[in-house]
């Protein structure tokens, strides 16, 4: 399927280069519907890997590339659950993420993440299953989840361990705080800093560059320079589900769900 249009999101092919479009309001808060159309676009990989050599993913909303999980739809489905249900509905919704993600991180052709304003949460650990960020210089990054009581869940700590060092993944994930463009790629983050509103073209720009080079050498470059950590993943699953458990996150979770503020999921 070389083209498709959703309700959260949509793709279309062109010259070689796949673009996904995040276009789901407020701030493409990633649930349910998301996730079963990133399932779908997955399922399309073996009819677009052929002729395909890079895919872009970007945001159609003003307000950024994701600004995470989406935690009010979270609350509301484990608030209807029984409590030793709530549990298993979190870990179903996991697997199916990290599934989705582990394909899109291990895909046969280049990723891009071209970021603008808020990329937190879900949406930075969507992008880090990306081969490259170019990020607008207006781009915000954060992974806000310990105010929840929770750690990142869609695979963000393992993969800013296989990328980044120790020392900005710990700032980032202990302090809740945001970073923004140009320290993301100070600390190597991000690859390309755009000008704002350039993060999109500039990808494009990279995509033509990229298609320069033989498909079979990108792809054994890529699958050597970008091992999946697959235990790790597993273990944050483990981890997350755990710490879900307890009183103290529906609360916090509640909270969040009842805050009627433009932004509740800025730290």
């Amino acid at each position: 399927m070389k083209s498709f249009k959703g309700k959260t999101l949509g793709w279309e092919w062109r010259d070689g280069t796949v673009e996904l479009t995040l276009d789901h309001g407020p701030a493409n808060e990633i649930g349910t519907a998301m996730l079963g159309e990133l399932e779908k676009f997955v399922a399309s990989f073996n009819g677009l890997a052929a002729d395909t050599s890079v895919c872009i993913i970007g945001s159609a909303k003003k307000a950024g590339f994701s600004a995470g999980a989406d935690l009010r739809e979270l609350y509301h489905s484990a608030a209807a659950l029984p409590e030793k249900e709530r549990v298993l509905g979190v870990r179903q919704f996991l697997e199916r993420i990290h599934a989705a993600l582990n394909a899109i991180d291990a895909a046969p052709f280049v990723t891009i993440a071209a970021v603008h304003g808020v990329c937190f949460g879900g949406g930075l650990e969507l992008a880090l299953v990306c081969d490259l960020i170019i990020a607008d210089k207006m781009a915000r990054f954060a992974f806000p989840e310990l105010r929840l009581g929770l750690i990142p869940g869609f695979g963000g700590i393992p993969r800013l361990k296989r990328d980044l060092g120790n020392a900005f993944v710990r700032d980032l994930l202990f302090t809740g705080r945001t970073v923004n463009a140009t320290r993301a790629q100070a600390v190597g983050l991000v690859a390309q800093l755009a000008g704002e509103g350039e993060a999109l073209r500039i990808a494009r720009s990279t995509a033509a560059q990229i298609m320069k080079f033989d498909a079979v050498t990108r792809a054994t470059a890529k699958k050597f320079i970008k091992p999946i950590p697959y235990e790790d993943l597993r273990r944050e699953i483990e981890l997350f589900c755990e710490l879900f458990a307890r009183p103290n996150v529906m609360a916090a979770l509640k909270k969040f769900a009842e805050d009627t503020g433009p932004m509740p999921y800025l730290p």
